[in-house]
């Protein structure tokens, strides 16, 4: 029947059940983040589990999976790499108006919320967003690459939005204009 999978192999899925930590160690080496590594080996397991009734040899299913760990980090280098462009950006119009009394207020209210954040995430807002300096020269500061700034930059910016939003309720959805937050709340 065309457009059906193969059936799961239970001797493919017992083989990379048995190798999850050396998978996990695999892809740690590789990203430098435990959590990056899960993540990638998540969705690697769901795929290969799905693809698991292709593999001819059971016996090699491991170095399969290593293939498919591999085609992984190149997907995950290749999504990161196109966040930093997407992130590292001249600023536009829309920067060059943003009024100063206001940028004072907000900055404020985000320098607040800095200390609640991991301390690599609250760096990089500092640095980037307060002091508006580019994501290469804190890169080259911190001697990280400039994607991996870039990926710490967008998780800290993330990071930072869910803080807002906890701490400033509907203020924060609005831009932070006439922001109660700062009164006790």
């Amino acid at each position: 029947m065309a457009g059906t999978s193969p059936p799961e192999n239970p001797v493919v899925v017992a083989a990379l059940v048995e190798n999850h930590r050396r998978f996990l160690a695999f892809l740690e080496r590789r990203v430098g983040s435990r959590a990056e590594a899960e993540d990638i080996l998540q969705a690697a397991f769901v795929r290969g589990i799905s693809k698991s009734g292709t593999v001819a040899d059971p016996g090699s299913s491991v170095a399969w999976f290593y293939r498919l760990l591999r085609n992984a980090l190149s997907d995950h280098y290749r999504r990161a790499g196109a966040e930093a462009r997407r992130l590292v950006r001249e600023p536009d119009e829309a920067d060059a108006a943003f009024e100063p009394g206001l940028k004072e207020e907000v900055c404020a209210c985000v320098e607040g919320l800095l200390p609640t954040l991991k301390p690599e995430y609250a760096e990089m807002i500092r640095r980037v967003d307060l002091a508006e300096r580019p994501v290469s020269e804190v890169a080259a500061e911190l001697s990280i690459t400039a994607n991996n700034a870039a990926v710490r930059l967008h998780r800290a910016r993330t990071a930072l939005r869910r803080q807002l939003e906890r701490s400033c309720g509907t203020c924060a959805t609005h831009g932070c204009l006439d922001c109660g937050c700062g009164d006790g709340a």
